[in-house]
């Protein structure tokens, strides 16, 4: 069973997100990341670029496949993990730490009290494995 902290909000999509001041952090899920294998490349969003709920904003490439990752909420790009340009592999050591990929500024705060609980993506992820 793969790491779901609980403080975490998290999508269908394998995003999880976290409120931190205002803005909220965005990297993939430790069942993602696993899923994926070695990442060896991280396209990185644009700073300032305004995204939407659901909206492709960047690619991780591993040995396995490329990977969209989606905006959890609607807002603004504010900050991209220049680290993942050189170490890529932080996506699968430290997926909820060093291995966040980009903070977004909401434009609607209500987007993230919408995502899964940490209960709900176990449930998810479970329900998605019965399927394969």
């Amino acid at each position: 069973m793969s790491d779901t902290p609980s403080e975490l909000k998290y999508t269908k999509t394998h995003e999880w997100a976290r409120l931190d001041d205002g803005t909220v952090v965005v990297g993939i899920s430790d069942y993602a990341q696993d899923a994926l294998g070695d990442v060896v490349f991280v396209e990185l969003p644009v700073v300032g670029d305004d995204v939407k709920e659901g909206e492709e904003v960047a690619v991780v490439e591993s040995v396995k496949a490329a990977s969209d990752i989606y905006s959890p909420i609607s807002g603004s790009i504010s900050q991209v993990n220049e680290l993942l340009d050189e170490q890529p592999e932080l996506l699968n050591s430290d997926p909820y730490g060093e291995g966040w990929i980009f903070t977004i500024s909401p434009t609607d705060s209500d987007d993230y009290e919408e995502l899964l609980d940490s209960n709900g993506y176990d449930e998810f992820c479970s329900s998605e494995e019965h399927e394969n």
